[in-house]
């Protein structure tokens, strides 16, 4: 393979996609003496870092402090307001990204031996795929292109400004006074509290009847009523039917269950966070007879689509939308396709499969595996135990006992 140009011959693995997936597919793919391409249309780093967990988190853990410093009187200190100014907030959040950025750059994977191409991927065939004007070939394809905002269908949404975890984190210049938030899952509480403890009147407008639905109910109701009590106004069973602008001011009108007549909200933005959508089109899938659908591309337990030699990993294969299963889909690919041998199952395909995940509210809820609601749904037997962290010393001491 010495003196091999970039793009000629035929690679072991390409690559369509620099977030999670395609980054440990890559570096593994190249980690083993496997020859690596990889593909990106935009920012290296994917969702996670430039528009999710990175920024996101960062946010979360300035607002934090904010609060702590509210409630001083529950540490023993003086009562009193924190002083802060909202685009030094912002600005911070920007700064700790860059300071990461580095680890996911082109630089960096070139570095590693993976050649990079920037620009959108197409296939031609199930063998090559073109990006600008270079035509790669690979014995086998790695579909990682991730997941985008699902903007709602909303009347008049199109013509209105709003943000989406893909803009707000950039775009927002400076600080609205009113915030309403479409969709009230992990993203839209996160944020949502996010704003309100940085001085935002938010409202949440929830579709089904409780927060966090893929949560226990009381887990639910307990984060329901912290954001109340922090000045969240929160609206379930609530649909937005209709937005429009005028001078400045943007009015959304909403069908909440049990009103008889749509409900109007004024804000100053709109932050849309009602779900995903996967990054299928204009990747050629069908000259590549690669199967999809509005959920993402179709995968065996194995990671292959209706190509064998075509992979899929990370959000674009679902159903769990989180880093750390992208970077489980990405190990069990590189194995699969460098070690056949051992070729393995991914790990959230089973049926007794643990996977972790976190929503960054305060108070944080966490799970591993199945629910309590799941597994009756499931008719899978189950013992419940609580414990209040009212009871737990350490959460007492620490003024965290809720």
């Amino acid at each position: 393979m010495r003196g091999m140009q970039r793009g000629e011959e035929t690679y072991n693995v390409v690559v369509i996609g620099g977030g999670t997936a395609g980054l440990v597919t890559a570096a593994g793919t190249a980690g083993l003496g496997g020859r690596a391409a990889l593909i990106e249309r935009a920012r290296m780093g994917g969702d996670c870092l430039n528009t999710g967990c990175v920024p996101s988190k960062a946010l979360i853990s300035s607002a934090r402090l904010i609060e702590k410093i509210r409630q001083a009187e529950s540490w023993g200190l003086d009562r009193q307001e924190p002083r802060f100014q909202f685009d030094a907030v912002f600005a911070r959040m920007r700064e700790r990204r860059s300071k990461i950025a580095p680890h996911d750059s082109q630089d960096r994977f070139e570095s590693l031996g993976v050649d990079v191409f920037r620009g959108q991927a197409k296939f031609l065939s199930p063998r090559e795929v073109q990006v600008e004007d270079t035509v790669l070939k690979a014995r086998n394809f790695v579909i990682a292109t991730g997941t985008r905002a699902l903007v709602p269908q909303v009347d008049g949404l199109d013509r209105v400004p709003y943000y989406t975890n893909e803009t707000v984190f950039d775009d927002l210049k400076e600080k609205p006074r009113r915030l309403v938030v479409l969709g009230g899952g992990p993203t839209g509480c996160e944020l949502g509290q996010v704003f309100a403890r940085l001085g935002v009147e938010v409202t949440i407008l929830q579709r089904s009847d409780r927060l966090l639905r893929r949560e226990d109910p009381d887990a639910s109701e307990l984060l329901f009523a912290c954001l109340q009590r922090e000045g969240v106004n929160i609206l379930t069973g609530a649909q937005a039917r209709l937005a429009a602008a005028h001078e400045g001011t943007i009015r959304i009108w909403a069908d909440v269950k049990g009103e008889g007549t749509r409900h109007p909200i004024d804000c100053d933005a709109i932050l849309v966070a009602s779900g995903r959508m996967p990054n299928v089109e204009d990747l050629g899938l069908e000259a590549a007879g690669v199967a999809f659908t509005d959920k993402g591309v179709t995968v065996n337990e194995y990671l292959q689509t209706t190509q064998p030699h075509i992979y899929a990993a990370g959000d674009v294969a679902g159903p769990h939308l989180f880093t750390h299963v992208a970077e489980s889909h990405a190990r069990t690919i590189v194995r699969n396709i460098l070690l056949p041998q051992w070729k393995s199952k991914r790990e959230d395909s089973r049926e007794d499969s643990v996977v972790p995940w976190c929503t960054y509210t305060s108070p944080e809820v966490a799970r591993v595996g199945l629910n309590e609601t799941e597994a009756q749904e499931k008719k899978i037997a189950c013992d419940v135990w609580r414990q209040p962290l009212a009871h737990v010393d350490r959460a007492v001491v620490e003024s965290e006992e809720e």
